[in-house]
């Protein structure tokens, strides 16, 4: 075979392969969200943005905003990211939670303590911020003009479960950026 049609022949079907859904993207959604992840991971570095969210979390319209639906409940999909995030190399997270989630009651809605529980003893020993939802999407809106934000929207039905992961550097850390700037204002 001839190598330019092999060469493409592969890029052909290596481009149909590609299921994130993009901004206004409305076209079949591949359920193999952890494939599309893995991919997608080693691409995303710092101040980029990893949300995993509710059924309810919107669509939003923004041009950084990247979005892969993951056909199973919240848990789940938290435990593979956060998995794969903190064994990565380049990367590591801070772990960002809506405030009103700590307020909402079992009355107000089935499960949620079950999955504070859960969600806490996926975070170990990482420190969890807590920020007003309303205040994320602000957030997001001006982060995603400059950087990429990958949306895993999930089956959960618990209100304000979201889980929000802004990704810092994993092999640099603000003690050394310090004495690098500090170094740098000497000059």
């Amino acid at each position: 075979m001839n190598k330019l049609v092999f060469i493409a022949m592969l890029a052909l079907f290596g481009c149909q392969q590609t299921a994130i859904k993009t901004k206004g993207d409305t076209a079949g959604i591949d359920l193999n969200w952890k494939e599309q992840f893995n991919q997608k991971l080693p691409m995303l570095g710092h101040r980029n943005w990893i949300l995993v969210v509710d059924k309810a979390f919107p669509e939003q319209n923004a041009p950084g905003m990247e979005y892969i639906y993951a056909n199973e409940d919240l848990l789940p999909v938290l435990k593979q990211v956060l998995a794969q995030v903190n064994s990565s190399s380049h990367v590591k997270p801070i772990i960002y939670q809506d405030k009103e989630l700590g307020f909402i009651t079992e009355n107000q809605a089935k499960g949620v303590k079950h999955f504070v529980q859960e969600s806490k003893a996926l975070f170990a020993n990482q420190n969890v911020q807590t920020m007003l939802h309303d205040s994320v999407f602000r957030k997001l809106d001006t982060e995603s003009k400059l950087f990429k934000v990958l949306v895993i929207k999930t089956n959960e039905t618990i209100p304000y479960t979201s889980v929000f992961l802004q990704l810092d550097c994993g092999y640099w850390n603000g003690e050394k950026e310090k004495q690098l700037r500090d170094a740098l204002s000497g000059q």
